[in-house]
């Protein structure tokens, strides 16, 4: 109990400061627009005199919306380098300098007068997502033993969701989303850096990183001791094996990933379902949802709560994709949920062409946005978060999470700019592009993900290996452990 104890609190203490920040600075954006414009309207207005064109002031809207993007995916470039230095607790806790920095921008934009403060502030607290966003999951999945590895992995989903949801609920106009009120909601931010800051310190380090890049066995074997209890050396050994076939191998670095023919497989895996992640269109339908809402009738002023259930969906759905992965697998998740979001999606759009026929139409519309929100919580939301945990080794898993979250924030700002337009040319057909997506990564999970369900990292390995040279003498220079020569190989 005491050592489930202590994995509870460093999931809590990791989350908090980590993907929830992701999604509640993602989702607390929303309720203050028409606020920030104002108020860069008549920053502009004292300055100069005049009023600023309204072409301007959406520019420069559409600047404070990009730049956290743009911050995110610095901070993708950072969170690996900051892995390797510092380590997986210390990088969380280093990151919420980048978290006070733009609370303060955000606390103080509006007394001094200047927009380039809000402006400044997204870009950093982008970074410290970025940076969150692929630390998080590699120091869970390193410190949860391999039957709770994808359960554990699957929390920085779950924070992501409790993120937005909590972002939407402080957005509300009673609360924090208010004309007066709207520089505390941007630097509210702050509550949750600093309960990782007062936390975190008193849980362990990575086992893993104590033990394979610090080379420090008694600093291991105590986190081991706090996370699982004395007596687990069966755990120890194995890291020792590991560290055994890691040795006179340096971390790797990005571009170094796309070369290694040992590592093909993976880091198509990778870039396939990473880069799905923002192509399947799951955020298109956070931004379509107000638009739904209102042609079923919803009054305008009662659209923010029902867009509060949108991110209740998606948090409902991670929360039962946790506590069923490990019985039902990472690949069935993975094509469950494209499966399902394929089938929402073309129902979606035949309610869309169908909506001036038949006046249940619209009510149809919206179920479809609920269902499909369930099914990307189900599966891809979560699971692939795991992939570069898993797929990867200690010295290649650093560089996979940036590969990873340089694509996830790439691919946020292509989608996040290029949305409008898909809206404008396609019409009610807009998602016909998102369910080609779908099918596809659904296809390639089945015929070409491995299943690592249950399997230490050891055994994946092993595996992988199997299956990027079929041929197995082809390649001398595999350094996996004693095992791969037994006979029953």
């Amino acid at each position: 109990k005491v050592q489930g104890r202590i994995l509870l609190l460093t999931i809590c203490a990791a989350g908090i400061g980590g993907t929830f920040q992701f999604g509640y600075n993602l989702s607390i954006i929303n309720a203050p627009t028409l606020h920030i414009q104002e108020f860069t309207n008549e920053t502009w207005q004292m300055r100069t005199g005049r009023p600023l064109p309204d072409h301007l002031v959406l520019l420069v809207w559409s600047l404070i919306i990009s730049l956290y993007p743009l911050g995110g995916l610095l901070g993708a470039l950072l969170a690996g380098p900051l892995a390797i230095k510092l380590g997986r607790k210390k990088s969380l806790l280093v990151n919420n300098i980048f978290v006070v920095a733009a609370a303060t921008l955000f606390g103080f934009s509006r007394r001094a007068g200047s927009f380039e403060m809000i402006m400044l502030g997204r870009l950093l607290v982008g970074v410290s997502a970025g940076v969150s966003m692929n630390v998080q999951p590699m120091y869970l999945g390193e410190s949860a033993p391999k039957e709770l590895r994808g359960a554990v992995a699957m929390t920085s989903a779950i924070f992501t969701a409790l993120g937005i949801v909590m972002g939407q609920v402080v957005g509300l106009r009673e609360l924090l989303g208010g004309p007066q009120a709207w520089p505390l909601l941007l630097a509210s931010c702050l509550v949750p850096g600093l309960l990782q800051l007062a936390s975190l310190p008193l849980l362990p380090e990575s086992p893993r990183y104590l033990l394979i890049d610090r080379g420090d066995s008694e600093a291991c074997l105590a986190a081991l001791h706090r996370l699982r209890g004395p007596a687990d050396l069966g755990e120890l050994a194995e890291l020792e094996q590991e560290r055994i076939a890691c040795l006179g191998r340096r971390a790797q670095r990005p571009w170094e990933l796309f070369g290694n023919r040992a590592l093909r497989r993976q880091v198509a895996s990778l870039v396939v379902l990473g880069g799905a992640m923002e192509l399947c269109g799951n955020d298109a339908v956070y931004a379509y949802a107000s638009a739904v809402f209102l042609q079923a009738r919803i009054p305008p002023d009662k659209v923010q709560y029902a867009a509060i259930g949108t991110g209740g969906c998606e948090l409902l759905a991670v929360l039962v994709s946790c506590v069923v992965i490990e019985k039902v697998g990472r690949r069935m998740l993975l094509m469950g949920g494209y499966g399902l979001m394929t089938c929402w999606a073309s129902i979606f759009t035949a309610a869309l062409c169908l909506q001036s026929s038949f006046p249940w139409m619209p009510y149809l519309a919206m179920s479809c946005i609920f269902a499909f929100i369930l099914s990307f919580g189900i599966g891809p939301a979560g699971v692939t978060g795991i992939l570069a945990t898993e797929l990867f080794d200690q010295t290649t898993r650093p560089a996979a999470y940036m590969v990873c979250g340089v694509l996830m924030w790439t691919m946020l700002f292509v989608v996040g700019l290029g949305f409008p337009f898909i809206m404008e040319g396609l019409s009610h057909f807009l998602y016909v592009p998102f369910i080609c997506v779908c099918v596809c990564r659904a296809v390639y999970t089945g015929l070409f993900l491995p299943e690592t369900k249950g399997k230490t990292f050891l055994e994946i390995a092993e595996e992988l290996h199997r299956l990027n040279f079929p041929r197995w003498s082809q390649d001398p220079e595999w350094r996996g452990p004693g095992v791969i020569q037994a006979t029953e190989l």
